[in-house]
């Protein structure tokens, strides 16, 4: 069957759900998960997704007499290519034997032809900064100029700091050189070392170690049982069915294939391949919730593992505080800028409770319908941004409102003017919680 036809069968499937969503749960309800994916497929891309191309939601004025004067930020690097070669190799190595024993449909010669230009197009940019990442970090850094137009007047000071990566030091590139073409006079330091590798990219062996204990892994293999097979992309892709059933690894190649799709959204190939097309959203959704699971486990509170993946950034944490603090004294201190990784910015999130992302428990069930959704926090070139605000240099009642990927966030603390909160509370509630950790 061609690509075509099947596109237009699963376009006309997801105007039925659709109709019948309208029915039943009307239009006013946020959008489930699937519902998302079913108006883009490339929403399922977990840790893959590109970023928003346009940040529509409005600020809330700060309270009278109030003005931003320092941006504290830490930001993922942009969209990038495949790490290695192992996400493309699974696949098409299994297509290239079934191809050398006459196994595959035309379909399934097309798809293998695809990957071979995939590949071509990613070797020796392993894991490199795209051309749309330069982009991505160009229009946050624009955007957070026009913004807060204060924080960047005159010759403001920039630190900027990076991971040793090369696409993380090429995300703040872009991103300073797009401050530059805008304010020439911006007195820029920038560095990428190790030196400041232990909280900017900070690897904890202990909770690392214990990210998949037995419970989990029992727990996480229950939750994927019924989601890993789907026989009829097979049916689509082989001509002989007990050659899959003896010689092909199912899984695998569902997983790979799927995967390897749906990142090139992130590269020049994403309007050159039409593979994505052979997927349900249904199996898109599957593969979403597997991702969503996996993220959980490995770096969010999950219960199964002790709760406490989250504090391999306490470190990034106690940093940002300490030099808030500090910058705060000064009478123009500028903004801090620092590029690093979504393996950062997810736990990160995470240990700050922010939008509900401290949400625990033991049923991976539950996460879907409480909203713990990391692609919401990781997208390619996703971003926290700590604005702070006063009335004037001399004013010591300071406040602090965070943004995730540049829209307003709320947080676990009691505020009278919320989305702004008061720097004091702030710094309180979380230091009393590293503290608390710390001293364990």
């Amino acid at each position: 069957m061609h690509i075509k036809a099947i596109k237009n069968i699963w376009r006309t499937l997801f105007m039925i759900v659709m109709l019948l969503s309208m029915t039943t749960i009307g239009f006013a309800q946020s959008l489930s998960a699937f519902d998302r994916i079913s108006q883009n497929r490339n929403f399922s891309a977990s840790n893959y997704c590109i970023y928003p191309d346009t940040i529509l939601q409005k600020q809330t004025p700060p309270p009278t007499g109030k003005h931003p004067f320092y941006i504290s930020h830490y930001g993922r690097h942009g969209s990038r290519y495949l790490n290695n070669r192992k996400g493309y190799d699974v696949p098409l190595n299994i297509l290239l034997k079934a191809d050398s024993l006459d196994k595959l449909t035309p379909l399934g010669k097309h798809i293998m032809r695809q990957l071979q230009e995939i590949i071509a197009d990613s070797e020796g940019r392993w894991g490199d900064l795209s051309e749309l990442g330069k982009q991505q970090q160009k229009g946050i850094a624009r955007r957070m100029m026009t913004r807060f137009p204060e924080v960047f007047e005159g010759k403001a000071h920039i630190d900027a700091k990076s991971t040793t990566s090369n696409r993380c030091i090429l995300s703040m590139g872009s991103a300073l050189q797009a401050m530059l073409a805008r304010n020439p006079k911006l007195q820029i330091r920038m560095d990428a070392s190790k030196h400041d590798m232990w909280y900017m990219n900070h690897q904890d062996k202990d909770l690392r170690d214990s990210m998949m204990t037995s419970a989990a892994e029992k727990a996480f293999d229950e939750y994927c049982a019924h989601r890993e097979h789907n026989p009829r992309l097979m049916s689509l892709l082989f001509n002989d069915s007990v050659y899959v059933r003896e010689h092909v690894d199912e899984i695998d190649l569902n997983y790979y294939l799927l995967k390897t799709a749906l990142i090139q959204q992130n590269t020049r190939m994403g309007s050159k391949i039409d593979y994505l097309d052979i997927f349900s959203y249904e199996d898109i959704h599957q593969f979403w919730q597997k991702e969503n699971a996996w993220w959980y486990f490995m770096y969010g509170p999950s219960l199964l593992n002790g709760g406490k993946q989250p504090y391999t950034q306490r470190y990034l944490l106690r940093q940002i505080i300490q030099e808030a603090d500090s910058c705060i004294q000064l009478r123009k201190p500028g903004a801090q800028l620092r590029f690093g990784h979504e393996t950062m910015i997810l736990p990160l999130t995470c240990l700050m409770k922010i939008n509900g992302f401290g949400f625990q428990t033991m049923n991976l069930e539950e996460l879907e319908e409480n909203g713990w959704w990391a692609c919401l926090v990781f997208p390619m070139a996703s971003n926290l941004q700590f604005i702070f605000y006063r009335n004037d240099y001399y004013d010591k009642n300071i406040l602090v409102k965070v943004l995730l990927n540049e829209e307003e966030a709320t947080l676990p603390l009691k505020s009278d003017i919320a989305p702004y909160y008061h720097w004091s509370d702030f710094r309180d509630y979380y230091l009393k919680i590293l503290d608390a950790y710390e001293s364990n």
